[in-house]
């Protein structure tokens, strides 16, 4: 174990753009009045366009004091009622705690076009002063003079949800299960602001960054596009998130510098870009904004063109931490079957991932696949007895057990029984349709709400592969290194992934300067051996990189050519790391 130089705060740091940042509710005001003198009209309309989770009371009190508004629409008293929004969207809903179908609605489709025309003519009726509209949808009324976007990372949103400070738009549902609020946000929501935050784009006039409660900063156009194209030249990493578990474990506490009094940590998000923030510094100053804005906007140049076109405005290679040392067992769990996650939610490719050993104690395990000839009835059946707590299920009797050390790498394809044992650190390797497991057993243990954690055998059992039994498992799944290249100084193995799944993966260990190159598709990498290296382009394309143990990165299509080296501390000595792409 290493000891901690994680960066849990990294940047990309923009130049030339240090006037074009406003911090605190008055700077923006006035910047916004600035902009109202200069446009030279006798009404001027600014629109306030939120992202659903943003607190626009907030921002509603600060702006209103400042820009004296002759009208004021706020954009909920022309949309429908929540109870209406519900029943409008029961299909994608579900029933179920967990899972729900993915939306194709559009934002305009809750508002009431009556009501939206009467607005329209309120504000056709003022002559002169400031017409200010605001809320979640407010550019379908009107997209306005100046046009902000209020924005803010979908982390942030959960943990609003959390802390009952919000409910679903519309809703008054603080106080629901934070499962159903989630599932309407991943669902629903967060779909429809994405594609009218796509559609919007190209008008907006204003970034506001609202992450911090009554800290915002503002940023225009024209520096955020500039962040965006920084970003997308060079090597990145977005801002990782931890978070508490049942099953955590203690290992990332110390690697990861992180609270030492926290009973443990389970998750460490580093990869995952539709939940994930970036960091945009100007000079001193950090505007936050959420990490998927980058994919929407410059997709070509971070995905390349093959898997733009194959998975369009989506990341779709996930990569996040398990810490279960000296913790529990993840669940017993099963993804789903590309045709199964089709047909049933609306997602259009699954989860398929492996579980790559960061490290490991002497006694840690993975359990993979089931035994030969298992008794699918008898499996089903105890699993289910096991839910209603009549059993403990016996997981030995139809699930195989394999001993786990560090730099295994274990492959999962959908339709495969998995979890981690305790004792492990696992470095995630997935396709990006992470909400959908199909938990099957869960060690008689509570969630951290005090409830029982919600089990899907009734999907599990339909996804289950029978054939991919102990002999199939050992010779498909577990340690598939195979030798590709080797040069002066280093060498590149092939370590997965399973032929089903469309992510590639490749190790390197190099003592000395190794090159690479994206070859037109977006590259993720996370250093598994050494204390720090450095990234650097042989053509200057971009300032050097350091990265440390642990930490995940992305390396945009557009880089083609770059180099690694052991830096620093780790000189002279031999480093591993993990380069994952869409093959």
């Amino acid at each position: 174990m290493y000891k901690s130089n994680y960066d849990k705060r990294p940047v990309v740091q923009v130049k030339g753009y240090e006037d074009e940042i406003f911090t605190g509710y008055e700077e923006i005001s006035q910047e916004i009045l600035r902009k109202i003198s200069t446009d030279g009209k006798s009404k001027t309309v600014v629109t306030i366009e939120c992202y659903p989770g943003v607190n626009k009371e907030e921002v509603l009190t600060a702006f209103i004091k400042k820009l004296n508004p002759e009208l004021l629409i706020d954009a909920d008293d022309y949309s429908f009622d929540g109870n209406t929004i519900t029943n409008m969207i029961q299909r994608e809903l579900t029933d179920d705690r967990v899972f729900g179908v993915l939306s194709c609605r559009t934002m305009d489709e809750f508002f009431d076009e009556k009501l939206v025309d009467k607005a329209r003519q309120k504000i056709e009726g003022i002559k002169t002063g400031v017409v200010l509209v605001y809320g979640t949808g407010a550019s379908i009324i009107d997209t306005g003079d100046i046009l902000v976007y209020a924005d803010l990372a979908r982390w942030e949103i959960q943990l609003r949800y959390r802390r009952k400070e919000i409910a679903n738009w519309k809703m008054e549902n603080y106080d629901e299960d934070l499962l159903k609020k989630y599932k309407r946000g991943f669902f629903v929501e967060w779909r429809m602001a994405d594609r009218l935050k796509k559609k919007l784009y190209k008008n907006v006039d204003y970034i506001l960054d609202t992450n911090k409660s009554h800290s915002p900063k503002m940023i225009t156009k024209k520096a955020f596009t500039a962040g965006l194209e920084e970003t997308v030249n060079g090597p990145f990493r977005v801002v990782p998130y931890f978070d508490k578990g049942v099953w955590g474990g203690q290992w990332m506490k110390e690697v990861c510098d992180l609270d030492m009094s926290s009973e443990n940590f389970a998750w460490c998000f580093d990869c995952v870009p539709e939940e994930n923030s970036l960091y945009l510094k100007y000079g001193d100053t950090i505007v936050e904004t959420p990490s998927i804005n980058v994919v929407f906007f410059y997709p070509h140049q971070l995905l390349g063109e093959k898997v733009h076109s194959r998975f369009g405005t989506e990341f779709p290679i996930r990569v996040d931490m398990l810490d279960t040392m000296g913790g529990q067992n993840l669940s017993l769990q099963v993804h789903p079957l590309t045709e199964y996650i089709q047909e049933k939610f609306g997602m259009h490719y699954t989860q398929d991932e492996s579980y790559y050993m960061l490290d490991a104690k002497e006694n840690a395990n993975v359990y993979l696949g089931v035994q030969k000839n298992v008794d699918k009835e008898a499996l089903i059946n105890d699993l289910k007895e096991a839910e209603k707590g009549n059993i403990t299920f016996p997981d030995e009797k139809y699930v195989n057990k394999f001993g786990a050390k560090k730099h295994d790498h274990f492959l999962i394809p959908a339709g495969t029984i998995h979890c981690s044992g305790n004792d492990c650190m696992v470095l995630e390797i997935s396709a990006t349709p992470y909400i959908f497991t199909f938990k099957l057993w869960d060690w008689e243990r509570l969630g951290l709400d005090g409830k029982p954690r919600p089990v899907h055998i009734n999907h599990g059992k339909q996804v289950i592969q029978w054939d991919r039994d102990t002999d199939w498992v050992k010779n498909n799944l577990i340690n598939r290194v195979e030798p590709v290249a080797e040069g002066n100084g280093w060498r590149q193995e092939r370590t997965g992934l399973h032929e089903r799944e469309f992510i590639e993966t490749r190790r390197y260990w190099f003592s000395e300067k190794v090159s690479l190159n994206t070859e037109g598709g977006v590259n993720v990498l996370n250093l598994v051996e050494g204390r720090e290296a450095i990234v650097e382009s042989p053509e200057n394309r971009f300032q050097p990189f350091v990265v440390h143990y642990a930490e995940t990165f992305i390396v945009p299509a557009s880089v083609g050519a770059y180099t690694i080296k052991p830096y620093g501390e780790s000189e002279g000595k031999e480093l591993g790391i993990m380069k994952i792409y869409v093959r």
